[in-house]
């Protein structure tokens, strides 16, 4: 009965984060659903979410790994590579193995120096190995663009029959590094998953780390009864998390990797393993088959900690663009982060933001901030421009990095400053009117005034601009825009703008 109970509640946590990440349609409500992001650990802890951290220590404590198990995703999508690998081969068996305790804490100790000392420019580690965001970069690179395709072919189909419930999309991807990077970890933890079991949550992931030592002093835990335990070695056969030694007279369990899959209490014929809040007469717990850390491996730990704070920065800071006249040399962190620092102090490039942003303006930067910024959200305007009025990426962002807005507060953020370049806009080159650029701001920093032979051209005041790219989009110069947006290192507040009058005028004939 565990066992479903936790398939079920694995099965719908799993479905709802990735259909969050996958609904371009922005069907799920966030402010219903985007709880199930919040709720993850470690960017519960960038966040400073002192409830959702708290509610997964007590959690633990009481019951296990029940995070691990059935809320992260990553987790569960091991579950679902495992399960998919024993159908293939009916007859795999899990073996028990000694748990790579030198590795798990190396990678946590590095984790936490990078944190602690703030070393942003390594940042991209714990992005990597943090597994809400690693997933986030899964669901949304790759099974977010096969969802858009199979709505493309459903509208196909359906509009041979003038049914029109689905509508094409445009499918692109936003970064080749980041893609490279989402197949990549899709590979990789669904290979070590499909051999192996739960093995990255064992040996790579943070989370897993600190939760497997609470673990050991939790209430509820999977005891087995040495009176009727035969050591037939059917626990440990079903073991994804190699955690279960029946190598001995009676089986004992390394509580640190057990991630309560409950596997072993449906696999035993004798009824020996039971999930209990207490030993009674079962046998002794046995929290580790491995000798404790010995000096030399505490020495490893600690100077994997040092190195991490000594790595000196590899790469310098990306400048796009083949003339820096013409295309902005600072890059444009979101509404929310507060500055590029800001954005670098807790982005784990997760990208959700990415996936929900309505007009597809956010994508992974690759080395805009330099090396410690990359795959964190950077914005862009090819495909659109930041929305007046939409504050969904700073309302959906799960650790931090980006505030919430109101309405208010976004329209007095400027993300980064407009920059006119005049030899190259049209009207200079052309001698004819455009005012694009001024039609698509919202806030009247850019406006028409008189300019030689009773045309216009643009003007700018960046006092009252705030970045949302709308001219920049929309110009129509290329390969370099003549208008565009230089981002700010740290966000400042516009002066407010009062609206113009605007005054109707009578027209004799047509205007052309």
């Amino acid at each position: 009965m565990l066992k479903k109970i936790r398939v079920a509640i694995s099965i719908l946590m799993f479905a709802l984060i990735t259909f969050y990440f996958i609904d371009f349609a922005h069907l799920l409500d966030y402010g219903m659903i985007g709880w199930i992001a919040k709720s993850q650990l470690i960017p519960a802890i960038f966040a400073g979410n002192l409830a959702a951290v708290g509610i997964i220590i007590i959690a633990t404590l009481l019951f296990g790994r029940i995070y691990c198990s059935s809320i992260c995703p990553l987790g569960v999508f091991q579950d679902l590579a495992a399960w998919v690998s024993k159908r293939a081969a009916k007859k795999k068996k899990y073996t028990y193995s000694k748990g790579k305790n030198v590795m798990r804490y190396a990678v946590l100790a590095i984790v936490i120096a990078i944190v602690i000392i703030d070393l942003n420019e390594f940042m991209p580690f714990v992005g990597l190995v943090e597994p809400y965001s690693a997933y986030g970069r899964i669901a949304a690179t790759i099974f977010r663009p096969v969802y858009m395709a199979g709505n493309n072919l459903l509208e196909t189909i359906f509009a041979h029959f003038d049914n029109y419930t689905f509508y094409k999309v445009d499918i692109f991807v936003s970064s080749i590094a980041a893609l490279a990077t989402a197949i990549a970890t899709f590979l990789l933890t669904g290979f070590l998953a499909w051999k192996y079991g739960r093995t990255y949550c064992n040996t790579v992931c943070p989370a897993g780390s600190i939760l497997g030592f609470m673990n050991k002093f939790s209430l509820f835990k999977i005891r087995i009864d040495g009176n009727t335990c035969n050591s037939c070695g059917l626990c440990s056969a079903n073991c994804k998390a190699s955690c279960i030694d029946t190598s001995g007279d009676t089986a004992s369990i390394d509580y640190s990797r057990c991630v309560a899959c409950f596997n072993c209490l449906d696999a035993c014929k004798r009824e020996a393993v039971k999930f209990t809040p207490a030993k009674q007469k079962y046998m002794p717990d046995k929290v580790d088959n491995t000798p404790a850390i010995s000096a030399d491996k505490r020495v490893f730990l600690l100077t994997s900690a040092a190195a991490a704070t000594a790595i000196p920065i590899a790469f310098a800071q990306h400048k796009t663009g083949a003339d820096k006249k013409y295309y902005r040399t600072t890059p444009i962190a979101p509404p929310g982060a507060r500055g590029i620092a800001g954005l670098a102090n807790h982005c784990t490039s997760c990208h959700l933001c990415v996936a929900k942003c309505p007009s597809d303006v956010l994508k992974p930067a690759f080395m805009e901030y330099g090396i410690g910024g990359v795959m964190q959200p950077t914005m862009y305007f090819e495909k659109g421009y930041c929305n007046y009025n939409c504050t969904i990426c700073s309302d959906v962002c799960p650790n931090g990095a980006l505030k919430p807005l109101t309405l208010e507060q976004k329209h007095l953020t400027q993300v980064g400053h407009v920059v006119f370049n005049r030899d190259i806009c049209v009207v200079h080159t052309e001698g004819y009117n455009c005012g694009a650029c001024a039609e698509h701001c919202p806030t009247q920093a850019v406006t028409m005034v008189p300019y030689r032979d009773g045309i216009t051209i643009p003007h700018v005041n960046t006092d009252i601009c705030i970045g949302c790219g709308g001219c920049e989009y929309i110009c129509p110069v290329r390969p370099h825009t003549a208008i565009y947006v230089q981002g700010n290192q740290v966000h400042r507040q516009a002066k407010p703008f009062e609206e113009t009058e605007k005054h109707d005028t009578e027209i004799d004939d047509f205007g052309f």
